[in-house]
């Protein structure tokens, strides 16, 4: 399994910022090794974020994200002590699943 999720969740007034760094290799498909052989695709297809159980955030990536990609968006109605979760699922069926609490 993946490296756990760096998640931090900041409300300011009605607002909640949450920053994601995700720890994965994110492999094209399309580089080489050493010896000339392609390395097979291996990125993250499917992110989803939940505030409180319901889900607030969903995205569709593709293998041109970059590596230990790093996501921010901004949720609505969030306040200290609600529990956010982040989710994901790569193109080989690995997943990960990490929370973090709203200061």
């Amino acid at each position: 399994m993946a490296d756990p999720m760096r998640i931090r969740a900041q409300a300011a007034g009605d607002k909640t910022t949450v920053r994601v760094l995700m720890g994965h290799e994110m492999e094209t498909g399309q580089r080489k090794d050493s010896s000339g052989k392609l390395i097979p695709a291996w990125y993250i297809q499917q992110v989803t974020a939940q505030l409180n159980g319901k889900t607030v955030m969903t995205a569709q990536w593709g293998p041109a994200v970059s590596k230990n990609p790093f996501l921010q968006f901004v949720v609505k109605g969030g306040k200290a002590g609600d529990k956010v979760t982040v989710m994901w699922e790569d193109n080989k069926g690995d997943k990960r699943s990490d929370d973090a609490t709203v200061s």
